[in-house]
């Protein structure tokens, strides 16, 4: 066999491809060329700041996930005709055709136990659970009218923060990065704290960057220990050996980005950057010792451990630096009535009293700074508790909630919505929404708006289609804005 021949039948389909100056190449050569000197200069730095599509309200959010699911009934949805009825058979119309996650047949409606109160000048509805949010309520916007089609944690979870209840889609503070960048070059756009010792039902996958370039992905970061895992140099690589280190990566990758076009490559090496960056600025930031006694005991905080309240801090701390999305999640608050612990009485007040003073103190520090009209904070879990007693407890000395999709309560506060204000209403029983739905596509789109940006406008194309984070639905909520 000659040379030549032998070469033609060897060739791999990946060579053929690279080395053709006709065929698919030169075909789409003239169409990619101008997109593609466009894509490397917008990707050299993909977390510097970008437009808004209109004036913002906010510049960062703060969410603070409840993962689990907090008795919303037992807290701020004040039902006193379901406590006259406690203990009757729930009404059939209100089972009929509906699944719930642990209870069957006719369950007992299930009158909280809990004192309510209307407090401030708004007269929100609080119960004695929480007597430190209690002092901020005429700062709280509470939505009274959520609604999801998911009773389970994890799909629920995923549909709250990615827009689709299947693994794969990208969180929505990696949507926001992507479409509005960070203030800080030297921080993450987006970053995530985790508190109770457990991740939520969904994993790290409520903080993916999905199909997005993976420079927009979550961060992260610890109140214990190093702040952010393998950031720090390994035994026996000082700073400079390891900027030496870098720069032979970043030259290679440079190669490999001037070869090949990826936007991922470029997209790679602004990462290995952020990360030599954050060597320096994570550990100060997240260095809450440097608060004073006062501010630390406004929140609860204690420098060294790993809480709730110390992340409430972290995240004030953070969106100071210029950080865009702060994603907090406290694992705990499946009030099911298996346990003491999840009893909606003493369990719920044990349960509540370092995470409602840690909230109150987030939102009356940022507004002494002068921060809270530009930072959003909202408060919820991915669905409400059901007002029936739960059928696996139901014969127990424990008083706990089923997993409840179809009404249940949130609330935002600063960043352009309204204070002092609750919007919506479930029924008489809390079953159902009684008026103004807001589904959590509605949600969505109405923080994307706070922060500048069109629901609508904010795509990124995949697999042969625009993705979006509401998908094809969402509606703004404009009662709600300031």
């Amino acid at each position: 066999m000659n040379l030549p021949m032998h070469q033609a039948l060897n060739v791999t389909r990946r060579h053929f491809l690279k080395n053709s100056s006709l065929g698919l190449g030169g075909v789409a050569l003239s169409l990619l060329m101008n997109d593609r000197a466009q894509a490397q200069q917008s990707v050299v730095n993909p977390l510097a700041p970008r437009r808004p599509h209109f004036a913002p309200k906010a510049k960062s959010v703060i969410y603070l996930h409840m993962a689990g699911s907090p008795p919303h009934l037992d807290l701020f949805d004040y039902k006193p005709e379901l406590v006259r009825r406690n203990g009757q058979d729930c009404p059939q119309e209100f089972l009929r055709g509906r699944r719930f996650a642990f209870t069957s047949g006719v369950p007992k409606l299930l009158g909280t136990p809990r004192t309510f109160r209307q407090h401030g000048q708004s007269g929100n509805w609080i119960s004695d659970a929480l007597p430190n949010l209690a002092t901020v309520a005429d700062e709280l916007c509470i939505i009274k009218s959520m609604h999801t089609e998911q009773f389970n944690h994890a799909p629920a979870e995923l549909l709250l923060f990615t827009g689709s209840p299947q693994f794969g889609r990208p969180g929505m503070g990696s949507w926001v990065t992507y479409g509005l960048g960070s203030e800080n070059q030297n921080l993450p756009g987006f970053i995530v704290l985790v508190s109770s010792g457990t991740f939520p039902s969904a994993g790290s996958a409520i903080w993916s960057n999905g199909f997005l370039p993976s420079v927009f992905q979550g961060v992260q970061c610890r109140s214990q220990g190093d702040p952010v895992l393998y950031v720090s140099n390994p035994r026996g690589m000082d700073r400079n050996m390891r900027r030496l280190s870098l720069d032979a990566l970043r030259d290679l990758n440079e190669m490999q980005a001037a070869e090949l076009g990826s936007p991922e490559t470029r997209t790679r090496i602004a990462q290995y950057e952020l990360a030599f960056r954050m060597q320096v600025t994570v550990p100060h930031v997240m260095d809450i010792s440097r608060e004073t006694q006062q501010v630390l005991d406004l929140y609860g905080a204690q420098p060294g451990a790993g809480s709730f309240a110390n992340n409430c801090l972290l995240a004030r701390r953070l969106v100071e630096q210029g950080v865009r999305f702060v994603q907090l999640h406290d694992w705990g608050w499946d009030f099911h009535g298996t346990g003491a612990g999840e009893d909606i009485r003493q369990g719920l007040t044990n349960k509540c009293r370092g995470m409602e003073r840690a909230v109150a103190g987030l939102i009356k520090d940022l507004k002494a700074r002068g921060m809270l009209d530009d930072t959003l904070v909202v408060w919820g879990g991915e669905f409400g508790r059901s007002p029936f007693r739960e059928g696996r407890t139901a014969g127990s000395p424990n008083l706990g909630r089923d997993h409840h999709p179809f009404c249940f309560t949130i609330f935002m506060a600063g960043g352009g919505v309204k204070p002092g204000i609750s919007y919506g209403s479930s029924d008489e029983l809390g079953f159902d929404v009684g008026d103004n739905r807001v589904h959590v596509h509605d949600l969505q789109t109405t923080i994307l708006h706070l922060l500048g940006m069109d629901h609508r406008r904010l795509t990124y194309r995949f697999q042969g289609r625009e993705y979006r984070l509401t998908d094809v639905f969402g509606e703004l909520v404009p009662a709600i804005l300031a």
